[in-house]
């Protein structure tokens, strides 16, 4: 039997250790691509926002609800955004590819769905949504699916982060959009209520 348990082990840390790289390799082609698009968008003169930027209650603007987390207003609105969706993204890839996509498709709807329903009228875009969409996905999921590991890792980030849910509020400046924020933090808690039974899969998953 401890030679079961010990081969279950190994089993276990390649497991994780194969998530973390897969993490990597995919939050960092994200992000690559992020950068590419800001790149290309400056270039252009910001022109892809005013297209591709997403425009509350408007037709077309249903379709921009796939486009506008990929665009950014300035280099540093994309830079601050970059670092947490690096980490809380990595975070959530450590419990497989299919709960980091089911997480991200639920935040990326969720955020768009609400700009588009309540949004202010001007054109938004950023990736904070999706930010708050899977933190707000890791803040829950512990206390959902009752695993102390991942309260655990809820309070530690909580206690490093837990400052920017602020920004889910009426009250945050004019230029942030908290219905962007609002809605990508309701689509994180959905997705981690719908995953709750699947993410008792055995493995120490954060």
């Amino acid at each position: 039997m401890a030679g079961l348990t010990g081969n279950g082990s190994v089993g276990q840390r390649r497991t994780v250790a194969a998530r973390a790289k897969g993490g990597l390799l995919v939050l960092g082609t994200f992000v690559v691509l992020l950068f590419v698009i800001e790149l290309f968008n400056m270039v252009m003169l910001r022109s892809l926002n005013a297209t591709f930027g997403l425009r509350p209650r408007s037709a077309d603007g249903l379709l921009d609800i796939f486009t506008f987390p990929l665009l950014h207003a300035n280099l540093n609105h994309l830079l601050s955004n970059s670092l947490p969706l690096i980490i809380f993204g990595f975070l959530v890839f450590l419990s497989g590819l299919r709960v980091f996509l089911t997480a991200l498709a639920f935040s990326w709807l969720g955020s768009g769905l609400t700009v588009w329903l309540i949004g202010d009228g001007g054109v938004t875009v950023g990736a904070s949504g999706l930010v708050f969409g899977l933190f707000s996905f890791l803040l829950v999921r512990g206390f959902i699916n009752r695993s102390w590991r991942q309260i655990l890792l809820a309070v530690v980030l909580f206690m490093g982060y837990g400052s920017i849910l602020l920004g889910v509020l009426p009250i945050a400046a004019g230029y942030i959009s908290w219905q962007a924020h609002l809605g990508g933090a309701a689509g994180g808690v959905v997705a981690a209520l719908l995953l709750r039974r699947r993410s008792r899969a055995p493995g120490p998953a954060l």
